[in-house]
């Protein structure tokens, strides 16, 4: 089959590579027809290449047919159409019963220390084989699949492989008071939704971004949105606008990359230039994240408000400013996405032919999973307005 594989730092090809097939009972088989490339997936391109292999396949927000299934999977069946959700859990150990099912206790990764193995997701998460590809095996097949309709075009539905659940959950997390106000920082794909959804939800939605493609998509969905280009200071303009305290509750949709850190990129320039046997445990005890998104998060949110990470890091010896967190009374809540913990909320909302998120307006791109080469650079450098790439096996 063709599958887009990693090779090295900003080269990723579209290769030849053998057929998945079932390996235990309780695998199935899909037949992928979308897979979205993320934001997370760039720092596989930029940043995280020590802990990935070469040829390793890539890509973790898939959708498709179901072509096979072991035995012990049921509540799936060959022809059924499904979401896939990006972390892989069992359902059943002590974790899922919690709903934390990006710890699942079953699939965690413990040689490395991390939670959930994840599709597609370096050696950190499982090295599991990913989804941009013409099919994908799906380990824990047992509970993992979501099933939706037919009829409706996929984009109605692939998002709930990772982006609308991230995207819920972090405004959860973010704890808004009723009628309260957020501040989203990064207006990728997580970040508008997010927008999107904390302003069905009745609270008042500032974003901050750079570049115009991106606000002018959250003006387009009711959103307020701060340039940061033509803003002097960021948290000062989210002041001014909220009666000089802050927003209650600040959504950090940016994460590792973020601009303005000059230091840490520079850090993160030299590791990933390293060999990626020496790369990889230098990254694993001393890495560094850009910090400037989370800085102007902690100086937005209000005294005594919350900071809901979705962004994400990789860092082990960030600097943070615990004086000025302490001192503000700031809540932190942070994390993987829980997928299935949030799908009846929002199944109901992407079934709707109204489309109250708007999910039908988000995908900026829709290519063959051929091109996907050139959709990574594309994507990386923010060029031909770029917001959100699909890419379609068969296409």
């Amino acid at each position: 089959m063709r599958a887009v594989t990693w090779h090295g730092k900003r080269d990723v090809r579209v290769d030849n590579v053998p057929d998945p097939k079932i390996k235990e009972p309780d695998d199935a088989i899909i037949r992928v027809t979308s897979s979205g490339i993320c934001g997370s997936d760039l720092h596989l391109y930029e940043v995280l290449g020590p802990f990935l292999g070469e040829g390793d396949v890539l890509g973790h927000e898939p959708m498709g047919i179901v072509e096979e299934t072991g035995p012990d999977v049921a509540h799936v069946k060959p022809g059924d159409r499904v979401v896939i959700p990006f972390n892989i859990s069992c359902g059943r150990c002590h974790m899922c019963d919690m709903q934390l099912f990006a710890q699942c206790e079953t699939t965690q990764v413990r040689e490395e220390g991390m939670g959930a193995a994840l599709f597609g997701y370096t050696k950190l998460y499982g090295q599991v084989p990913g989804a941009q590809a013409e099919y994908l095996r799906v380990p824990q097949a047992h509970f993992g699949p979501v099933k939706v309709p037919e009829g409706p075009p996929d984009e109605r539905f692939v998002y709930l492989s990772d982006v609308l659940p991230t995207a819920w959950q972090a405004v959860d997390w973010a704890d808004i008071p009723d009628g309260g106000t957020v501040t989203v920082l990064g207006l990728g794909p997580i970040g508008q939704m997010a927008a999107r959804i904390a302003r069905h939800l009745g609270h008042r939605v500032i974003a901050v971004d750079f570049v115009p493609e991106r606000l002018e998509l959250a003006r387009r969905h009711g959103i307020e949105v701060v340039d940061a280009d033509d803003a002097d200071d960021v948290p000062d303009a989210i002041r001014q606008i909220t009666g000089g305290r802050g927003t209650d509750s600040v959504i950090e949709a940016v994460g590792m990359e973020a601009h303005g850190s000059p230091g840490a990129k520079l850090a993160q320039t030299l590791t990933g230039l390293m060999p990626g046997n020496s790369a990889a445990p230098l990254m694993q005890r001393v890495g560094v994240d850009r910090l400037a998104a989370l800085g102007t998060a902690i100086e937005a949110v209000r005294r005594g408000g919350t900071i809901s990470i979705v962004g994400v890091y990789g860092g082990m010896t960030d600097p943070l400013p615990m004086l000025r967190m302490f001192d503000k009374g700031i809540a932190l809540r942070m994390g993987q996405a829980h997928v299935k913990k949030w799908i009846d909320t929002l199944m109901p909302l992407v079934t709707d032919d109204a489309d109250p998120l708007g999910v039908m307006d988000l995908a900026t791109h829709r290519w063959p999973l051929e091109k996907a080469p050139r959709a990574y650079e594309m994507f990386q450098k923010k060029q031909d307005g770029a917001i959100k790439v699909l890419l379609q096996p068969g296409a």
